[in-house]
């Protein structure tokens, strides 16, 4: 997997699994502590995003981590 093909799936099933919830970027980035803005800039690919973020945003999706890789 590319780097960036790694970032578009991350960006890809967080946008599906804050959906599958019924959540609005806002929920999500107060659930896991985040901006709303970087939410967005996320689940658009244009943001770089640490293991830190990757493990609050899983937290608050109640999902594992390798869960927001999955193809």
């Amino acid at each position: 997997m590319r780097a960036s093909g790694a970032k578009e799936i991350l960006a890809r099933n967080i946008k599906l699994l804050r959906g599958q919830r019924g959540w609005s970027q806002e929920v999500l980035a107060f659930e896991a502590g985040l901006h709303r803005t970087f939410v967005a800039h996320v689940e658009r690919g244009a943001r770089n995003i640490s293991l830190t973020n990757i493990e609050r945003i899983a937290l608050a999706l109640e999902v594992s981590v390798s869960r927001l890789f999955e193809e």
